[in-house]
């Protein structure tokens, strides 16, 4: 606790200082253009990754970066809902990172337990563990968690789009939807490209290898 009371110390007496105009702008409201929807991991920093300031993303945080089905109604359904009707963002990102502990308990439910509470939250992800075994199977350890990933990602995609808000928004051109995923150990951060059906370096053109379109009733588009 003494770090973080010194860390508030430091934020009071030399950042908010210097931005002062901000802040006080901020304490009047707010203007997001991105929805950020990640995972509760200690690792990742939203603002430090894109290098935004407070309230340039609007961020959603839970464990395994899940978006339940619209009927699931909860606190990340009322976020959404928030964010494109009210808010009017421009874009939804989810972006999963590389060694996820969610994605690991999903494929080694044995982990699960001790920890019912996480066991009932990541059924909002068994259609992210059927496309693993189902399509997956030839893939093993860390090549099968880091596919479990990128899937992940696509897969809460598709569930945005059964959320009223964001179907409206995006049948309007106003919004568009993109999943990352990102390398913790490199710092490198990759969006799938629908037309190459694969992720690619947001900031190059490394890709990752294609994921496997056969599981899915739909091409794997944004």
């Amino acid at each position: 606790m003494q770090k973080l009371v010194h860390g508030i110390h430091q934020f009071q007496t030399q950042i908010f200082k210097s931005h002062r105009d901000l802040f006080e702008r901020l304490g009047r409201d707010q203007a997001p253009e991105t929805l950020f929807i990640t995972c509760s991991d200690s690792r990742i920093s939203p603002n430090l990754i894109t290098q935004t300031q407070p309230g340039e993303l609007f961020i959603l945080r839970n464990v395994g970066n899940l978006v339940p089905p619209y009927e699931s109604l909860g606190s990340t359904a009322a976020g959404i809902e928030f964010a494109v009707a009210v808010l009017q963002v421009k874009d939804i990102i989810v972006c999963g990172h590389s060694n996820c502990g969610a994605m690991k308990a999903l494929l080694e439910p044995e982990q699960l337990g001790q920890l019912p509470a996480t066991k009932s939250w990541l059924a909002h992800a068994r259609k992210t563990e059927r496309i693993m075994w189902e399509s997956y199977g030839h893939l093993k350890g860390h090549e099968l968690l880091h596919a479990t990933v990128e899937e992940n990602a696509l897969v809460q995609l598709e569930n945005l789009r059964s959320h009223p808000a964001v179907a409206k928004a995006m049948a309007n051109g106003a919004l568009h939807l993109h999943a990352w995923v990102y390398k913790i150990e490199t710092g490198e951060v990759f969006a799938f490209d629908p037309d190459r059906g694969q992720y690619t370096s947001v900031t190059g053109t490394a890709g990752l290898a294609p994921l496997d379109t056969e599981h899915r009733a739909t091409d794997l588009s944004i």
